[in-house]
């Protein structure tokens, strides 16, 4: 059952009693539903969890203003924060989008983030692959700076050739995820002195392995587990793998 969180700001479900050892971040245009699977195994352990919609997804309604991942990590300290004050420090899971979250939440919130695991995150843009938009796309574009072509033509021409993603996000949503794709996450990654684990699927083709490797090499405390067989929705193909991990850092920092 869905409960709320932050004065209602945030809505998310939790499995198992007593405080909570992880949350977990889910990814763009996706649910807390994904982590299903891990929290089962989680409490199966003796490990509560919980699950939350991000703004913008799911039960949550959007933030007030278009952000990147960082701006919703300042609206979720005070979660993350009232979690480690209701016990131990929690260990963040974040998959895609929810990653970048959780490495901004862990890198403004040392004291209350007990470790992160993290899958299929676009976190060093440099490591991404590039596409170069249409020659179409381009020129109506640039015609448009020059107030050559009315704003609903370039809004039709984004929305023909933009990503799966463009075209389903509308409104502040749209401008979420406008904010985001322009981010990179280095200097959060280099400040993080938690432990970092980094489960991939090998057939991730959204951040493929390549992004991994080079995070890796920027986070100080960095693992990394590649999962032959796995593409991008690591929560749903490999759930038991997250849950593994997140457990053993938890045994580690008890």
């Amino acid at each position: 059952m869905l409960r709320a969180f932050l004065d209602g700001a945030v809505f998310g479900t939790t499995t198992g009693d007593g405080a909570p050892g992880v949350l977990l971040l889910h990814g763009w245009r996706r649910t807390h539903e994904d982590f299903a699977q891990v929290a089962d195994i989680l409490v199966a352990e003796g490990v509560s969890s919980v699950a939350i919609d991000l703004p913008g997804f799911g039960a949550t309604p959007p933030p007030a203003a278009g952000m990147g991942a960082r701006g919703y990590a300042a609206q979720l300290v005070g979660l993350v924060e009232s979690v480690a004050a209701s016990g131990a420090k929690p260990i963040l899971v974040g998959h895609s989008f929810g990653g970048r979250v959780a490495v901004c939440l862990a890198a403004s919130s040392p004291d209350a983030v007990a470790g992160v695991v993290l899958s299929g995150v676009p976190l060093v843009r440099s490591s991404l692959p590039r596409t170069r938009p249409s020659r179409r796309y381009r020129a109506v574009r640039a015609a448009s700076r020059l107030g050559l072509v009315p704003p609903a033509r370039l809004e039709a021409i984004r929305r023909r050739y933009g990503s799966a993603d463009y075209r389903a996000a509308t409104g502040v949503v749209r401008d979420v995820l406008v904010a985001t794709v322009a981010e990179s996450y280095e200097a959060e990654l280099a400040q993080l002195r938690c432990p970092v684990a980094l489960v991939w699927g090998r057939d991730d083709t959204t951040a493929p392995l390549g992004v991994a490797r080079a995070a890796q090499l920027v986070a100080p405390t960095a693992s990394l587990e590649v999962l032959d067989g796995v593409g991008h929705l690591v929560p749903t193909e490999a759930p038991e793998r997250l849950a593994a991990a997140a457990l053993t850092m938890l045994r580690g920092t008890s």
